[in-house]
């Protein structure tokens, strides 16, 4: 039963990745590009914004 278990791990990682591929849009992959840049940004400017108020100024 352990020599199938690659066979049962390939075929369920496969099947998951075909399954969503197919189901992905395009509007879908913009979108989360999108958000991703907004919240890098958002981060950037927040610890950049902390750093200055939190620096030891000496």
């Amino acid at each position: 039963m352990t020599t199938n278990n690659y066979q049962l791990k390939s075929g369920v990682f496969g099947g998951t990745l075909l399954s969503t591929v197919f189901n992905i849009s395009l509007h879908d992959v913009v979108f989360t590009a999108v958000m991703a840049v907004i919240g890098a940004v958002i981060s950037f400017f927040v610890s950049y914004i902390l750093r200055k108020l939190f620096a030891d100024n000496s």
